[in-house]
C-alpha cells in the first residue's frame, strides 16, 4: 500500500518529504490486493502495479512516505479493514506491532545484512540489471533499513510476542517449511 502511493507520488512530482500532499494521495486513492495464485496483484484506482511497485524508485520512494504520521495512520486503518474478518496473511514492516498486534501468528523474517544484500543482487542480476545499477539499488536497501529502524513512528522492529525466524542460512523452501510449521502449530492448539 506505501508502494502504491508512492508511485503515484512519483506519477504525479510529489516530494517525498510532501506529507499533506502524501496524505491526499492516500486518500484519494482505491488500493486493492487481488490474490492469485503466484501472490498478490495490487491494483491502484483499477491499473494492475503489481510489478512497477517493485522497482527501486517505487520501493525507495515507499519508506520515504512510510515516515509520515498521518500517512502511518491511514494506512492502518485501511489494513486493518481488510484484516477485520481474519484468515488473511499480511506481511509488512509494521503488521505485528501496530496493525494487528493480536495477531494469531506473528514471524520477524530476519536475515544478516550482507547476505540479505547477496540475494538482492543475484535477483537483480537473474532480471538483467546491469552490476552498477545493482549496487546503487543495495546501497539503497542499506539506506531504507536504516531509516526504518530508526523512524519515530512505527519503527521496524519485532512484535515482543513475535517468532523471529533468521533465514540467514536458509533457502527460500526452508523459510516456506518453516513459516508452515509454525502456523500449523498454532492451529493445533
Amino acid at each position: 500500500m506505501y508502494r502504491a502511493v508512492a508511485l503515484k507520488a512519483v506519477e504525479r512530482d510529489i516530494s517525498f518529504d510532501d506529507e499533506p500532499a502524501l496524505l491526499g494521495l492516500a486518500r484519494e486513492s482505491r488500493i486493492q490486493l487481488e490474490p492469485t495464485m503466484g501472490g498478490n496483484r495490487v491494483l491502484l484506482d483499477g491499473r494492475d502495479i503489481t510489478a512497477r511497485i517493485r522497482e527501486a524508485d517505487v520501493t525507495e520512494g515507499a519508506s520515504r512516505v512510510s515516515v509520515h504520521p498521518k500517512v502511518r495512520e491511514w494506512m492502518v486503518e485501511h489494513q486493518r479493514e481488510m484484516g477485520i474478518k481474519g484468515g488473511v496473511v499480511m506481511e509488512g514492516r509494521d503488521i505485528g506491532t501496530k496493525v494487528f498486534p493480536d495477531a494469531d501468528v506473528k514471524i520477524f523474517l530476519d536475515a544478516d545484512p550482507a547476505v540479505r544484500e547477496q540475494r538482492r543482487l543475484e535477483q537483480l542480476k537473474a532480471k538483467g540489471v546491469p552490476a552498477v545499477s545493482a549496487q546503487t539499488m543495495v546501497a539503497e536497501l542499506r539506506e531504507r533499513d536504516r531509516r526504518d529502524r530508526n523512524r519515530p513512528t512505527s519503527p521496524l522492529e519485532p512484535a515482543p510476542d513475535a517468532t523471529i525466524l533468521d533465514s540467514t542460512a536458509l533457502s527460500e523452501d526452508q523459510v516456506l517449511r518453516a513459516i508452515d510449521a509454525l502456523v500449523n502449530q498454532k492451529l493445533a492448539k
